[in-house]
């Protein structure tokens, strides 16, 4: 299952691509377990060039978004979401069936 982002993910990833000046720049997204089995992520512009031929890559909301292979595993399934967590506080989320802490987003 490839991995998605929201609309609301996506135009934030625009809005920081316009503002860095990296318009049209892939976005990379890794996780890694940790000791007590959670998972870390990280999202970053990919630099033209420094991908590998095993990197995946996956469109979502009209973005371009890479994945290299050793965290292929990890993501799959996830949507990466934008909301406000606290007023006025603003993060990615990782809704990841294959995160242990996760759970799935209630019905209203």
């Amino acid at each position: 299952m490839p991995i998605k982002m929201t609309k609301a993910a996506a135009d934030q990833v625009r809005k920081s691509a316009f503002e860095a000046k990296m318009d049209n720049t892939p976005l990379r997204i890794a996780a890694t377990r940790n000791a007590d089995d959670s998972l870390h992520y990280g999202l970053g512009f990919d630099d033209v060039g420094s991908g590998s031929e095993k990197d995946h890559r996956f469109e979502s909301n009209g973005i371009e978004l890479v994945v290299a292979e050793s965290s292929l595993d990890l993501l799959d399934g996830t949507t990466i979401d934008f909301v406000e967590l606290e007023p006025r506080q603003f993060h990615f989320v990782f809704l990841n069936p294959n995160d242990p802490n996760y759970s799935p987003p209630k019905e209203e």
